[in-house]
Parts: structure tokens; sequence; C-alpha cells
């Protein structure tokens, strides 16, 4: 459903939320680690965000990534859009580009209703949420 990129970056953007709640920072090599995820890929992807502002970064010895207030209270769908953009939540079930009301193609009534589940699921999820499950081991991030 969503791009591997988009996975890693929501993957990673929850550990990140949960290693730097007591406000240090995690290095592109822990995040790689804590989610299963090839280091050099994984840095093009906070690279991006960061310049995006879905998560911030310090340099220096005492740098890294971390999550602020504000960022902690972005959605899920937030992180969708800055990296596979709104065609999830728009586009048609099975890729046509002239699917549409008036010309829909054959799951396209029940293809538009899933769509909408999915957004309110994702608009309704903020990353800092996730960070107490995670801390007490009853969801995971690694494969």
């Amino acid at each position: 459903m969503f791009s591997k990129t988009c996975e890693y970056a929501i993957r990673a953007v929850m550990f990140i939320a949960q290693k730097t709640r007591d406000g240090s920072r995690v290095s592109v090599k822990e995040v790689a680690k804590g989610i299963d995820s090839p280091e050099y890929f994984i840095a093009k992807i906070l690279q991006e965000l960061g310049r995006k502002g879905l998560l911030q970064s310090a340099k220096g010895p005492s740098g890294g990534f971390y999550l602020d207030h504000h960022t902690l209270n972005q959605s899920l769908a937030d992180i969708v859009r800055a990296v596979d953009g709104d065609k999830i939540f728009s586009g048609c079930g099975l890729g046509l580009k002239q699917c549409s009301e008036s010309r829909p193609c054959p799951i396209h009534r029940q293809f538009k209703a899933i769509r909408s589940q999915l957004m309110e699921l994702l608009e309704q999820s903020r990353i800092g949420s996730f960070s107490r499950e995670l801390e007490a081991e009853l969801t995971f991030l690694r494969r």
C-alpha cells in the first residue's frame, strides 16, 4: 500500500519519537538498527524528513535526530504525504488515470470508502502517541 520508502519513514519517525522522549538524540546508525533498515537508505529518508519539517536534527558530538513538541503532534498522514504524496488518498485502486465519479473503475466505490477510512486513521494517528506501546513492548518496529 505504501512505498518501501514511506514504510521506512513511518517506522523511523516512530522509533525516533520513542527514543527521544527524554530529550536525547539518536544517530542514523541507531535508527537503522532499531527498525532493521539499511543505514544509507534511512539516512536519505531522515534527511528529507528533516528538510520537510517532520523531524529535527542537530550536528556535533551530541547531535542526532529528535522530535520536538510540534513534530510529535504531526499525523502519520503528514509523513505519507511528505514521502508518497496524496495519491493514496485520492488515486484509483487500479491505478487508472481516468477513473472518476462519472467514469468509475470496477472497484471505484468500494476503494473510495477504504481510502476514506485509511485517511481518517492516518490523520487521527499522532506520531507521539505510539511511544508508550513501543516502550512497553506491546508493539514493535523491526521485521
